[in-house]
C-alpha cells in the first residue's frame, strides 16, 4: 500500500505529459484503420445504388488514391496523402477502363492535391504548390517540377491538401488547422487561401474552416461550397461535420469557437456566440469526414440530378458505431432547404463492423458518367446510369 500513492502519482503525471504531447504534437486519423478484405472480384458486390444507375471498376491498383483532376484529352490525374506518389491515368482503346499507368512524383510530402491549367498539373505538397509543364506530351519523362510557391506552414497536422482553380483563375489552397482543436496565432491556419497561378498575391479566401479537403463552384452563381472535417473527441455524436456555402470573401465557418452552426466548443467557445460566424448549409454527421464534393453537370443522369452536390463521406475513424463510407447526394428542395440522401452506399457491411472501401473524391466525365476515387481499396469507380 506504501506503494499506491507513487503509482498514482505516475499515473497522473503521464496522463498530463500525454495530454501536453498530444496538444503539441496531435496524431492524425490513421491511413488504414481497419483490414483490407476486398479481393478483385468482391469491389462492388455490396454497393447500393438508386435504381437505374450501376457502377464498375475504372481503375485498379491506384495505390491511396485521392483527389482527382481530369484533362481535356480524358488523362486522369490522381494525387495520394499516405505513399506520397501522383499518377497519370489512361484508357488508351476506349473501353472504358484505365490500361495505362504513369507515376509522375514518388516520395513526395503528402501529395494529395492536383489541378490543371491551360495543360500544366500543379501538384500540392504540405508547404508548396508545384507545377509540372506541358504535362501530357511528358507523362513517360515528367522530370523535375517547378516551385511555384513554399510558403505554406510545414505542420502535417491536417497539412493535405486539396486545390482547384476557381472561376476567377485563381488556384484555392486550403491551410487546415495545425491540431484537432486549437485557436492559432497565425490566421493562415484553419483557412482557404488562394493564389495566381504563378504563386503571386496570397491571400486568404475564407476563415474558421478546421479542414476541407474538398470544394466546387456553383455552375450558375460560382459561389465557393465546401464541405468541412468537424473536431474530434467532443462525443460519438457531436460535432457534425459539414457542407458550407460562401456568398463573400472573408466569411468566417467557426473553428474553433462554433462548431455545426449552432454547437459552442467547451474550451474555446466561451464569451462567444453561434450567430457571429456562417452556418452551414447542411450538417453531414458526425465523425463522417465528409471530403471531395462536385456539382453535377452532365446530361447522363436524370434532369433531377442537375447541379445536384455530390459528397463523398470517407468514414469515420474514432467512432465506436462506424459511420459514412458513402457518396450522399445533396438536392435543394422548392423551399430552398437541403437535404442529403445516400447515392453510393454498401462500403461498410450492414452490422456497422466491415469496411471495403472509403470514398475520397467524386468528378465528372465529359459523357457525363461519375468517378470516385478510394484510397482503402485503391480503386477508382465509374457511375453511370443506364436507364431504369
Amino acid at each position: 500500500m506504501k506503494y499506491l500513492k507513487y503509482i498514482v502519482l505516475v499515473t497522473v503525471l503521464l496522463a498530463i505529459i500525454g495530454f501536453i504531447l498530444y496538444q503539441k504534437y496531435p496524431v492524425n486519423p490513421p491511413i488504414k484503420s481497419m483490414t483490407a478484405t476486398v479481393e478483385n472480384g468482391s469491389k462492388l458486390a455490396n454497393i447500393k445504388l438508386p435504381e437505374g444507375f450501376v457502377i464498375d471498376v475504372y481503375a485498379e491498383g491506384v495505390v491511396n488514391a485521392r483527389s482527382m483532376c481530369l484533362s481535356p484529352t480524358g488523362t486522369l490525374f490522381v494525387g495520394t496523402r499516405s505513399v506520397g506518389n501522383v499518377y497519370a491515368l489512361k484508357d488508351t482503346n476506349g473501353d472504358g477502363k484505365v490500361d495505362k499507368q504513369y507515376t509522375l512524383m514518388t516520395e513526395a510530402n503528402m501529395p494529395n492535391g492536383v489541378a490543371l491549367l491551360d495543360g500544366d498539373l500543379y501538384v500540392a505538397e504540405v508547404n508548396r504548390i508545384l507545377k509540372f509543364t506541358d504535362i501530357e506530351n511528358r507523362l513517360d519523362r515528367p522530370g523535375t517540377p517547378e516551385i511555384i510557391y513554399d510558403g505554406y506552414p510545414t505542420e502535417t497536422h491536417h497539412g493535405w491538401k486539396y486545390i482547384a482553380f476557381g472561376p476567377d483563375g485563381r488556384l484555392y489552397i486550403p491551410v487546415g488547422a495545425p491540431c484537432n482543436i486549437c485557436d492559432s496565432e497565425d490566421e493562415v491556419f484553419a483557412s482557404i487561401t488562394s493564389i495566381n497561378p504563378d504563386g503571386s498575391d496570397v491571400r486568404i479566401e475564407q476563415e474558421g474552416v478546421r479542414n476541407t479537403v474538398g470544394f466546387d463552384w456553383h455552375p450558375e452563381s460560382g459561389d465557393l461550397w465546401f464541405t468541412d472535417n468537424g473536431r474530434d473527441w467532443m462525443g460519438d455524436n457531436s460535432p457534425e461535420c459539414e457542407l458550407n456555402h460562401a456568398t463573400s470573401r472573408r466569411q468566417h465557418f467557426g473553428y474553433p469557437y462554433c462548431h455545426q452552426g449552432d454547437l459552442l466548443d467547451p474550451e474555446f467557445g466561451e464569451g462567444k456566440s453561434c450567430a457571429d460566424y456562417t452556418p452551414p448549409v447542411l450538417k453531414l454527421g458526425p465523425h463522417t469526414a465528409p471530403l471531395g464534393m462536385n456539382f453535377y453537370e452532365g446530361e447522363q443522369f436524370p434532369s433531377e440530378y442537375k447541379n445536384d452536390i455530390f459528397v463523398a463521406r470517407h468514414g469515420s475513424w474514432n467512432r465506436k458505431e462506424k459511420i459514412g463510407y458513402d457518396v450522399q447526394r445533396v438536392h435543394r428542395s422548392d423551399d430552398g432547404s437541403y437535404k442529403s440522401t445516400p447515392f453510393v452506399s454498401g462500403w461498410l457491411s450492414d452490422d456497422k463492423e466491415e469496411v471495403t472501401g472509403r470514398p475520397v473524391d467524386i468528378i465528372s466525365m465529359p459523357d457525363g458518367s461519375m468517378l470516385v476515387s478510394d484510397d482503402y481499396a485503391d480503386v477508382i469507380y465509374r457511375v453511370k446510369y443506364v436507364g431504369e
